[in-house]
Parts: C-alpha cells; sequence; structure tokens
C-alpha cells in the first residue's frame, strides 16, 4: 500500500510564498517520478511540476520562475516552493507519485492541498 500525504497549503497574499510537501509513505521498491498538478474551479487540472529520481525538473509555463520542485530520496518527499504567488494560483494542489511495490510502477495521487492567493 502506497499512500501520499500533503501538508503546506493555505491562505496568502499576493506576492507572498508558501511550501508544499508530500511525503510518500508505504512500502514499495522504487520511486520514479514526483510531480505535482493543480485544478483550478472550472477548470481542467494542469501541470505545475515534475521532478525525477535523478534531478531533472519540468515546468508548467504559468509557474516557471516562481516555483522549484524538489525532493528529498532518502526521506521520499518531494517539495514545491512557491514564490510570488498570483491570485491565478488559487487552486487545489496535487502530488503525484509513480512507485512500485514490487516491480511494477503504479502512479499515485495525494488528496490534494488548497492553495488559496487572495488579499
Amino acid at each position: 500500500q502506497v499512500q501520499l500525504v500533503e501538508s503546506g497549503g493555505g491562505l496568502v497574499q499576493p506576492g507572498g510564498s508558501l511550501r508544499l510537501s508530500c511525503a510518500v509513505l508505504g512500502t514499495f521498491s522504487s520511486i520514479g517520478i514526483l510531480g505535482w498538478y493543480r485544478r483550478a474551479p472550472g477548470k481542467q487540472r494542469e501541470l505545475v511540476a515534475t521532478i525525477l529520481s535523478g534531478g531533472s525538473t519540468k515546468y508548467g509555463d504559468s509557474v516557471k520562475g516562481r516555483f522549484t520542485i524538489s525532493r528529498d530520496n532518502a526521506k521520499n518527499t518531494v517539495y514545491l516552493q512557491m514564490n510570488s504567488l498570483k491570485p491565478e494560483d488559487t487552486a487545489v494542489y496535487y502530488c503525484n507519485a509513480w512507485a512500485a511495490p514490487s516491480f511494477i510502477p503504479y502512479e499515485y495521487w495525494g488528496q490534494g492541498t488548497q492553495v488559496t492567493v487572495s488579499s
């Protein structure tokens, strides 16, 4: 059983910062890609950022230069540092992981954490 536990969401003013964390818990032989996605009200889910086990990263166009994804492989945790937040960043943020309980990787999702950017 693999479980993703997110934390760090909340309410922040425009221009502020937040840091999201997601711990991958359970029994697994390996973790591959880790990432963050978000879904704003009335919109489709979109990519925020992903990071490979070796550290290579990819960002959605709307967050480039403002958000930074990182991972601690020893702690099986992925982070999302969000700076210069804008009202349009308001969304539920979901952690995503490809983890292998044995030899076959499966995709897992967190429960989501709300980020609200408002004055």
